[in-house]
């Protein structure tokens, strides 16, 4: 036999070999199944309940949610316009002494500081001229009204007397006016006091410095009460309206370390989107709490007026993927990962508004392993 033809034995031989292992793979019904079941547990998405216990998924039902809030929202801390008071010096002078320093809790009328000024001393030698003149025109006019009323002179002279004698009265009450309000006296001595109860924000002068009425040595801020910069984004702007209330919770000061919660009343909506920013401002009004300071920035929860309705989920449950919030949703030993929307995260409870409904079953542990599972990291 030549070489030829024992290679093209060689060949038909192989071809009549892999058609019989063909055949008996087509004819082996539990080979198929086997096949079968390999097919069908690696179909995305399947799930059994040995790797749902293997994975530690733990799986709960949201819950509906009767009043939801409109959202979470970036805001500032803020002062109040009546809450940050600056103290000017009436008149320019020199600090004799300073009463405070910055920080110090100080009550309405305290003395800031004694300052010598010279512009007091000439109203007060004003002063002592103007109640030498009303003494003159006092006796004036006793004297010109008693002749009157004899008939020796004129009435209008005696009327006379008496607008000269009303003059001096409005001079000196001019003048002790202007020194009353600037806490000052005919000596020059003059003393700066807190208009408003609060704490000094800031000293702008030293002892022995120059003061002038230009500059304000002194600012006082009330802490009783805060404002919230509020920034909406576009999809709120028509929403919000004043009157609704916010909440925010603070870091605990306790050794618990449970969260404050503080609650505000929208007192404004500005009518205009910043073209910038894409969002519109409002401001609220909320009360005095441990942690809370002028300049913080913080998350504050809008709430609606109770006509929508959501679910809520374990904050663990909803998991950010890209710029969108997803669950993922088990059922029938199958997982799927769903777009919602979230509003509100309050502890350790998620509102969602859109997405699920209420009695669907979702994970609540285990997403980084689910987010593998369905090829999502």
């Amino acid at each position: 036999m030549t070489s030829r033809n024992k290679i093209l034995v060689f060949a038909l031989a192989t071809v009549l070999v892999s058609a019989g292992v063909f055949y008996a793979l087509s004819r082996n019904p539990a080979i198929n199944s086997d096949t079968t079941g390999v097919v069908t547990a690696a179909k995305p998405g399947a799930i059994s309940a040995a790797q749902i216990k293997k994975l530690g998924i733990r799986i709960v039902a949201a819950q509906a949610a009767d009043a939801i809030p409109l959202g979470t929202v970036p805001a500032m801390v803020s002062l109040p316009p009546e809450a940050r008071v600056a103290v000017a010096a009436p008149f320019d002078g020199t600090i004799v002494r300073l009463f405070v320093v910055e920080g110090q809790a100080v009550a309405r009328g305290a003395a800031l500081a004694s300052v010598k000024a010279r512009e007091p001393v000439q109203i007060g030698a004003d002063l002592a001229r103007a109640r030498a003149q009303l003494d003159l025109a006092q006796a004036n006019a006793r004297r010109l009204n008693q002749l009157a009323r004899e008939g020796i002179i004129a009435g209008a002279r005696a009327d006379e007397a008496n607008a000269a004698l009303h003059a001096a009265q409005i001079n000196v009450s001019e003048y002790q006016r202007i020194l009353s309000q600037a806490g000052a006296g005919g000596s020059g001595q003059m003393t700066l006091r807190a208009p408003i109860g609060g704490r000094v924000s800031g000293i702008n002068v030293q002892t022995g410095g120059p003061v002038d009425t230009m500059t304000a040595p002194f600012l006082i801020e009330n802490t009783s009460s805060y404002m919230l910069d509020i920034q909406l984004p576009e999809r709120l702007a028509k929403k919000v309206i004043p009157g609704m209330t916010v909440e925010l919770q603070l870091p605990g000061t306790s050794a618990a370390g449970e969260p404050v919660p503080v609650s505000g009343t929208i007192i404004s909506v500005s009518p205009s989107l910043d073209p910038m920013t894409r969002s519109v401002m409002a401001k609220a009004r909320i009360g005095a709490a441990p942690g809370i300071v002028a300049g913080k920035s913080l998350l504050v929860t809008i709430n609606g007026d109770g006509s929508e309705a959501g679910v809520s989920v374990p904050a663990m449950s909803v998991t950010r993927i890209g710029d969108k919030d997803y669950v993922f949703v088990i059922s029938d030993n199958h997982v799927a990962k769903r777009e919602v929307t979230l509003v509100a995260q309050s502890g350790d409870s998620a509102i969602l508004s859109a997405g699920l409904k209420a009695g669907e079953k979702v994970a609540a542990s285990g997403i980084a392993e689910l987010k593998v599972m369905l090829a999502e990291d």
